[in-house]
């Protein structure tokens, strides 16, 4: 079953689909960012820019304004939306052909978004992002766990989430340059998302589609010869059988893939896939992430200072996604996510304690306190970064039978959007209303998140992703 030799065109397909995560990251880095710059208020939010500008203004209650959080969250709430299109289109098309729409999305959503004169361009390009995001997101972790070879699965669908990674850090340098260029910066914050859009989209004529993806939609010929040159060697004939095997199971019961998902047989990898992602929202990951510039600002830091902070947290979690994909295969997927829980209990636990103590509503952090948070935001950006962020998207995307693999999927890509757009939404008022005390809410989470784990999650670590449903959910 180990039989393949990584070829450079392998490596191809991997890095331009992985773009599909750059565009996601990209995105995540930058609303957070445009939303704590001025220009892009005085324009968009002037009641904002009034508030953030009195003297003694409260340090938890600086943006909280609906609308401002739904310029972040409707991209997720049209992401989550798409993601059922995408499921049908990943299916029917093919894994390749849904990457290529997703570029497309991304490239008008991005040129919208820059050239925004009112506040419904500006949400109608977000809601285009979304969908761009809701189709990439969907089809690219697949496409990168049906390409790999066994033996190096869960490293190659990581790239997915190191990919998301370099984005974030990317938008957070943008911000930090566009920040300085009055009064149209946030213009370019906003339309530099087209340049991953642009090599997405040629990267879509590039790589393949998927040998299961092409026996699936009864290419055999051209399945076998696609698994050829991605394996890089010519006796492929076990794997090639094996995914044979599966399309034809999947054959007898595809016609319904929906009810098929809600069979006894189907609902451990739908309820793990889902609850997973419901977990990487509660972890408090995207509140730190979205609104880190807020909330080092919420920490006194200046707003420059705040949107360096935001760079240095953007290395450590480029940084920490490489031991994720170094120790994926060899540790395991539980052993990474129990850890992770341990160290990111006591970073949240820690960060709450000192706001809780000293930091009032109108007063600022000390240096050294702030320099503490800041180091406690890096170790607990550290711990998600090699576990909860890259396994939420890899678990589910090598756990369900071919039959619901892309409905299953879809599933688990709705839900980490849909919680993924009530953090966006309800973090700010939930910051003004519980200030510090938000860090213990978060905390409880994880310790929720570790006991199931713990409990409940199986390891699928050199497991053929044909072969899950036997060797995984029959002894589950």
């Amino acid at each position: 079953m180990n039989n393949s030799k990584i070829t450079l065109y392998v490596v191809s397909c991997w890095i331009f689909a992985a773009f599909g995560g750059l565009m996601f990251g990209y995105d995540i880095g930058i609303s957070g960012g445009v939303s704590a710059m001025d220009d892009f208020l005085i324009k968009f939010f002037p009641h904002v820019y009034q508030t953030k500008l009195h003297a003694k203004e409260n340090n938890y209650c600086k943006y909280d304004n609906w609308l401002l959080q739904l310029f972040t969250s409707s991209l997720y709430i049209s992401a989550l939306f798409a993601s059922f299109f995408a499921s049908k289109a990943a299916t029917k098309l093919g894994r390749r052909t849904t990457i290529l729409i997703a570029s497309i999305f991304f490239i008008v959503g991005a040129v919208l978004s820059a050239a925004a004169e009112n506040k419904l361009m500006l949400i109608f390009g977000r809601i285009l992002f979304g969908i761009g995001v809701g189709f990439g997101n969907e089809t690219v972790p697949l496409f990168l766990t049906e390409v790999a070879p066994i033996q190096h699965r869960g490293a190659v669908n990581i790239m997915f989430q190191l990919f998301v990674t370099i984005g974030i850090f990317i938008a957070n340098l943008v911000n930090y340059g566009t920040s300085m260029i009055h009064p149209n910066g946030w213009r370019m914050s906003l339309g530099f998302a087209a340049i991953p859009a642009v090599i997405l989209f040629i990267g879509s004529f590039v790589i393949t589609d998927t040998p299961t993806s092409l026996v699936e939609r009864g290419n055999e010929e051209q399945g076998k010869s696609t698994l050829m040159k991605i394996r890089g060697v010519s006796d492929v004939e076990a794997e090639y059988k094996e995914i044979v095997a599966a399309c034809e199971q999947a054959k007898q019961v595809k016609q319904h893939s929906l009810k098929n998902l809600l069979k006894p047989a189907s609902i451990p990898p739908l309820v793990i896939g889902v609850l997973l992602q419901i977990f990487q929202q509660f972890t408090g990951i995207n509140a730190i992430m979205f609104y880190a510039p807020v909330l080092f600002q919420t920490m006194g830091f200046k707003a420059n200072a705040s949107l360096l902070s935001s760079v240095i947290t953007g290395i450590v979690n480029v940084g920490s996604t490489f031991v994720s994909i170094y120790l994926v295969d060899k540790v395991g997927r539980r052993k990474l996510l129990l850890q992770a829980c341990c160290q990111m209990l006591i970073s949240q636990l820690a960060i709450g304690a000192i706001l809780v103590t000293s930091l009032s509503e109108t007063g600022t952090l000390n240096r050294t306190l702030a320099a503490i948070v800041v180091l406690l935001v890096c170790t607990y950006v550290m711990s998600f970064a090699w576990s909860w962020g890259p396994l939420g998207w890899l678990i589910p995307s090598e756990t369900f039978p071919l039959e619901t693999r892309t409905t299953g999927f879809a599933f688990a890509v709705s839900t980490n959007m849909l919680f993924t757009s009530i953090i966006a939404q309800l973090f700010l008022t939930m910051l003004c209303t519980m200030k510090a005390y938000i860090f213990f809410f978060f905390s409880g989470w994880i310790v929720v998140m570790g006991l199931f784990v713990f409990f409940f999650l199986p390891e699928t670590k050199g497991i053929p992703i044909d072969s899950m449903v036997e060797r995984v959910w029959m002894q589950h």
